[in-house]
C-alpha cells in the first residue's frame, strides 16, 4: 500500500491533531537521540504542546546548552558587525579614492595637462573655472593691500600724534624758540662803524689783574 503524501496545513480536527503530535514529537525526540549518539553531536530539543506542556531532550543539558547557544548567538553578531564595518570602510575607501583620482585628473587639467582628449565644452567650462578663480584671487590681492595700507595710515597718524604730543610737551617745559630769520643777521642789517672800538673779554696778565684789551679796528 502505498502512503499518501501529507498535506503540510494546520489539522483542523482537534483529535487528529493530538495524535499527529504525539507520533510527530515521539519521533522527533528519537531523531534528536540518535543524532547525539552517532554523530556525538551536543543537542538540546524544547517543545511546547498546543496545551503548554513541555517536552524536552538534552544529549548534556539544556541550560548548558542554551548558554552556549547564547554566546555563539552574540560571537556571529560582533562578527558579522564586524564584517559590515570593514565593507563600510572598503566601500569608503572605493569612494574617497575614485574622488582623488578625479581631483587629480580635474588639477592636471587646470594646469594645462591632458587637455588633447577634451571637448570644446569641457575647455570652455576649464576657462571659465579659471576666469572665477582668478577674480576671486584678485579680489583677495586688493582686499589685502587695502588692509595694509590702512595699516599704514594708522601708523602715519599715530606718528604724527605722538610728534605732536612731543611738540607741546617741550614747549610746555619753557624751551625757547628761535626762528631761523632772526636768528641769522645778514650785514646789510648791521651798521659797523669802521671806527668804533669793539670791548673784548681777552686779558692779558695775570687773573687778579683783569685787565681788559680794547680793539680798534685798523684801516
Amino acid at each position: 500500500m502505498v502512503r499518501g503524501k501529507t498535506e503540510m496545513k494546520r489539522i483542523e480536527n482537534a483529535t487528529s491533531r493530538q495524535v499527529t503530535f504525539s507520533k510527530r514529537r515521539n519521533g522527533l525526540l528519537k531523531k534528536a537521540f540518535e543524532l547525539s549518539v552517532l554523530c556525538d553531536a551536543e543537542v538540546a530539543l524544547v517543545i511546547f504542546s498546543p496545551r503548554s506542556k513541555l517536552y524536552e531532550f538534552s544529549s548534556s543539558s539544556i541550560a548548558k546548552t542554551i548558554e552556549r547557544y547564547q554566546r555563539r548567538i552574540k560571537e556571529i553578531g560582533i562578527n558579522h558587525k564586524r564584517n559590515d564595518n570593514s565593507q563600510q570602510a572598503r566601500d569608503e575607501t572605493s569612494g574617497l579614492t575614485k574622488k582623488i583620482e578625479q581631483l587629480e585628473t580635474s588639477k592636471r587639467k587646470l594646469l594645462g595637462e591632458g587637455i588633447d582628449a577634451c571637448s570644446i565644452e569641457e575647455l570652455q567650462q576649464l576657462e571659465n573655472q579659471l576666469d572665477r578663480s582668478l577674480s576671486r584671487i584678485r579680489a583677495k590681492k586688493y582686499q589685502l593691500l587695502r588692509e595694509e595700507i590702512e595699516k599704514l595710515k594708522e601708523q602715519e597718524r599715530n606718528l604724527v600724534k605722538e610728534n605732536k604730543e612731543l611738540k607741546e610737551k617741550w614747549l610746555g617745559m619753557g624751551a625757547p624758540t628761535i626762528a631761523s630769520s632772526q636768528s641769522t643777521l645778514s650785514s646789510s642789517e648791521v651798521n659797523i662803524d669802521d671806527n668804533m672800538e669793539v670791548e673784548t673779554g681777552l686779558f692779558i696778565g695775570p687773573p687778579d689783574t683783569r685787565q681788559f684789551m680794547k680793539i680798534s679796528p685798523q684801516n
